[in-house]
């Protein structure tokens, strides 16, 4: 028997470890929805900045809840309007960033619920939906822009 295999799944296992630390978990909750917006949501959803429906304004959140949670909460996860990709915060995770989602709207006339895996599933879809728009959205705007270059030459 070789001394190898067993190495080398240590080294794989040792290497797998490492990089489930490195990225920002994405599924685990530790936070209550209440508590992600006292400490990220807060500044700009307390005070209105850049267009920001402000929390319980039920007519600035009556659009957006009419969207469905899995597609806000998506839309708003990979930064939607003035609004950055994860409100900002590289570290939350999508079960965080949701439960605040969540709770905003709630607080603002929804009867949404905080999300299970299922919902959550179906937020990555939607996100994923949106990334790959504003991907193309992107691409047809530099052909565009190269189309304006070359004419202009």
């Amino acid at each position: 028997m070789s001394i190898y295999p067993p190495l080398r799944l240590l080294a794989l296992t040792l290497l797998c470890s490492q990089a489930a630390y490195a990225q920002p978990p994405i599924l685990q909750a530790h936070t209550s929805g209440e508590q992600v917006y006292k400490t990220l949501c807060l500044a700009c959803h307390e005070t209105g900045v850049a267009h920001a429906p402000k929390l319980g304004d039920r007519t600035a959140w009556a659009p957006l809840i009419e969207e469905g949670q899995p597609v806000l909460t998506g839309h708003a996860w990979v930064g939607v309007r003035a609004m950055p990709a994860r409100g900002g915060s590289a570290e939350l995770s999508l079960a965080d960033f949701a439960r605040a989602v969540a709770y905003m709207a709630r607080a603002s006339g929804a009867n949404w619920k905080d999300p299970d895996s299922k919902l959550l599933i179906a937020i990555v879809k939607e996100a994923d939906k949106r990334l790959a728009k504003s991907i193309k959205d992107q691409q047809a705007m530099q052909r565009e822009l190269h189309s304006i270059a070359k004419s202009a030459k």
